[in-house]
């Protein structure tokens, strides 16, 4: 028996949903999960940074994710990438190559993460929400009129969508909807870049901006703004923490490790080229002044076409907010099922017909129902206490950048490949070490910033 055929018998025993997907498919939930709220971040991103500086580190982020996401392919199969058992999770993966105390650690930042992306991405959807009904108030009374919206009732208005689509059962029933939203992300990014670029045009086409970023009040303010812009760059480009997953819905032969070096090379790379684009347009349009959210900057083009790609954006998050979710739904499912087999309530389960999914229904268990609707408010609860978009996102990013995205492909793939001692292991061994100071920083930053947003605001109020 040869080793795709090896692998073959393996999934017909194993296997628990069926997996059809292609490099396609993964290329649009890589660029569904991957390019997100963060990108609205990037024009402030680079202003702190500067033209040198901002370029060269959305550069850099992307090269480390690029090759840890291939060390992190390779660790989907178990002890072989062509022939091992499969890893249905990130942990699982890491429960296959690294010690227990590894897997627990993995865990917490695994599923903190997932969560806090939710978190994230539904604070930037309210303020998606909340321009569009402020641009309709402009509209329709004038510039001066006083247009405050708030953003509890259209968050909650989101939070209901996201209990629906909760319901469905996996990634592999909701691949149309990664789909759309992967199109909607492509939208919105074209829309800021093209206003951006219309913008610094208006000006004369002559850059705004400086080649060591924008000043700060202190030394300490622009030493915690350079930090907050890395962390808000080291989020754009996340994505590991979903990555086993996404590669749990490929089809094989060819190998899954195959299929899905080539997803992230064509997802990874699209969106360095976006990055890279909006964050420099938006620079050279407001300079020191690009704001945390490009979309919300004063004068940023038509109303109807900024109105548009907040629509967009808003389309895209609630299929990326599924992509981060379903993981954590299934980890929960799974754990409340070993912990109560026999109880009546969680084995119960009823059939539904679902005309937009491939099999035409989905089964819905009453448990389920609850549990992921619980899960769905907690998020909105706490996105309703710390409303700050940038602070959010760079603290994620800190939290999510080191370990997920670089330690642990790392030490499964030292495990995996067996590598001693040698200038291969310093310069894996190296890498993680800085990675983990670069997050360590980022996170003292982002903290420091959330601290200081709550003293000069209120929870429940969403700030952009």
């Amino acid at each position: 028996m040869d080793k795709h055929a090896a692998a073959a018998a393996e999934d017909v025993e194993t296997c628990e949903h069926e997996r059809t997907g292609t490099v396609w498919t993964a290329t649009a939930h890589i660029v569904t999960a991957v390019i997100g709220s963060g990108v609205l971040a990037l024009a402030w991103s680079v202003a702190q940074l500067g033209w040198v500086a901002g370029p060269l580190a959305l550069a850099g982020f992307a090269c480390v994710t690029f090759y840890t996401s291939t060390l992190l392919a390779n660790a989907y199969r178990a002890p072989d990438p062509v022939t091992g058992t499969r890893n249905r999770t990130y942990m699982d993966a890491v429960r296959s190559y690294l010690s227990p105390r590894e897997v627990f650690m993995c865990g917490i930042a695994q599923y903190v993460n997932l969560w806090g992306t939710m978190v994230g991405y539904t604070i930037t959807a309210t303020i998606s929400m909340v321009a569009i009904r402020r641009s309709d108030c402009v509209r329709q009374n004038g510039e001066g009129a006083r247009c405050d919206t708030p953003g509890t009732v259209l968050m909650l208005a989101f939070t209901i969508v996201q209990v629906v689509l909760s319901q469905f059962p996996g990634l592999e029933h909701i691949t149309w909807m990664s789909v759309i939203a992967a199109i909607m992300s492509f939208s919105y990014s074209f829309i800021a870049l093209a206003l951006s670029v219309a913008e610094w045009v208006s000006h004369g086409g002559h850059p705004s901006g400086r080649i060591q970023g924008a000043a700060a009040a202190s030394s300490s303010k622009k030493m915690w703004d350079v930090l907050l812009a890395l962390g808000n760059i080291a989020f754009a480009y996340t994505f590991a923490e979903v990555l086993i997953e996404i590669q749990d819905t490929l089809k094989s032969p060819p190998s899954e490790h195959r299929t899905m070096k080539k997803a992230a090379m064509y997802g990874i790379g699209a969106t360095t080229v976006f990055y890279i684009s909006v964050g420099c347009a938006g620079y050279a349009a407001f300079g020191s002044d690009a704001p945390g959210n490009i979309l919300t900057a004063p004068g940023l083009g038509p109303f109807w076409l900024v109105d548009i790609a907040n629509m967009c954006l808003i389309l895209h998050l609630i299929g990326a907010y599924q992509v981060y979710a379903q993981p954590i739904f299934a980890t929960a499912e799974r754990w409340i099922v070993s912990r109560w087999p026999d109880t009546k309530f969680i084995s119960s389960a009823y059939t539904i017909s679902i005309p937009l999914t491939q099999r035409g229904s989905v089964t819905v268990a009453p448990y389920k129902l609850v549990l992921r609707t619980v899960i769905v408010v907690a998020t909105t609860v706490v996105a309703m206490m710390i409303p700050f978009f940038n602070a959010v996102l760079g603290l994620l990013g800190a939290f999510s950048f080191w370990p997920l995205t670089v330690y642990f492909p790392i030490s499964m793939h030292i495990a995996q490949g067996k590598i001693t001692k040698g200038v291969k292991w310093y310069l894996l061994q190296g890498l993680s070490m800085v990675c983990l100071m670069i997050s360590v920083a980022v996170g003292i930053g982002s903290v420091t910033d959330i601290v200081d947003s709550l003293k000069a605001s209120a929870p429940f109020k969403t700030v952009s």
